[in-house]
């Protein structure tokens, strides 16, 4: 190598090895090529060239491109659609939903559902887990991460939560089931939009009447205040018996508690959750007559 005032200068053999390494197998030009200028000259001649076919004062003003399309003259590609929720949607959601007579005709209408946007960005429809003949039902807000890749609700840490909260009061996932008020992951973890809420809601109301627990528990706000009508914020409304009415008049009884994700991060709140599963398990066996 070379030497300018200490720095080690690359001769050509090795700028062609750590290009080979990089991946670099083609030279395509010898200097950087503005494409931005480019699309503008080729947008410049289609235009010219739609002036001169068009007949003098008739139409010019269509022929001429929007000034900020920088992009049109380039070839178009497919692009996944990403449905922008409104209450259209939300209307053929409901439509869609209440089809179902059984839970995998539910299941397969929410696979083929396009009208939610989190459809596109989620890797899976993160349906149901557990048993749903159980007279138990949980009900929390959005896959994460873990539920995303794995296609099941409640996986990875809140899972095991989930299970060891479960397991307190003499159950599991073979004597409960579990869902989602949202079925796809919003992406980055956020939260759903008020839109995409109501996008859904057709779709786990119309579960939980299939399903038909005597039970539900909603595991953070979302939830409860999709399923209760309840404005309230999840640590007001915890550990107060709410109810759900189904569409058929079906009234469950819904208990609100606190998410365990939540409860990761807040373990000193384990016990207001060991509290309203207590009044869980003891109205299980009211109804149950036991």
């Amino acid at each position: 190598m070379a030497s300018i005032s200490g720095y080690e200068r690359p001769d050509l053999r090795d700028l062609l090895a750590f290009y080979a390494e990089a991946g670099v197998d083609d030279a395509l030009a010898d200097d950087p090529i503005d494409r931005f200028a480019e699309n503008v000259r080729q947008q410049t001649a289609a235009a010219q060239q739609a002036a001169r076919a068009t007949p003098s004062g008739a139409g010019r003003s269509e022929a001429v491109p929007a000034r900020n399309d920088r992009f049109a003259a380039a070839p178009s590609r497919p692009m996944a659609s990403a449905s922008v929720p409104d209450e259209a949607q939300a209307a053929a959601a409901r439509e869609l939903a209440s089809k179902a007579t059984t839970l995998d005709e539910l299941r397969q209408i929410m696979e083929g559902f396009e009208g939610c946007n989190l459809k596109t960005t989620a890797k899976s429809l993160v349906f149901a887990d557990g048993n749903p003949q159980a007279e138990l039902m949980l009900v929390g807000e959005a896959p994460g991460r873990d539920e995303d890749l794995e296609g099941l609700p409640f996986a990875g840490r809140s899972g095991q939560m989930l299970d060891r909260i479960l397991a307190a009061i003499g159950l599991d996932r073979k004597s409960a089931y579990i869902a989602n008020a949202i079925p796809w992951r919003p992406p980055g973890n956020r939260a759903p939009t008020p839109h995409e809420a109501e996008i859904c809601r057709p779709f786990i109301e119309r579960q939980i009447a299939l399903a038909n627990p005597k039970v539900l528990v909603t595991l953070d706000g979302l939830p409860a205040k999709l399923l209760t009508g309840s404005p309230d914020v999840i640590v007001r409304l915890r550990g107060n018996w709410k109810t759900h009415t189904t569409a058929s008049g079906t009234v469950i009884p819904v208990m609100p508690t606190l998410h365990p994700d939540y409860l990761l991060r807040n373990p000193a709140h384990k016990k207001l959750a060991w509290r309203d599963f207590l009044e869980v398990k003891a109205k299980l066996r009211e109804l149950s007559g036991s």
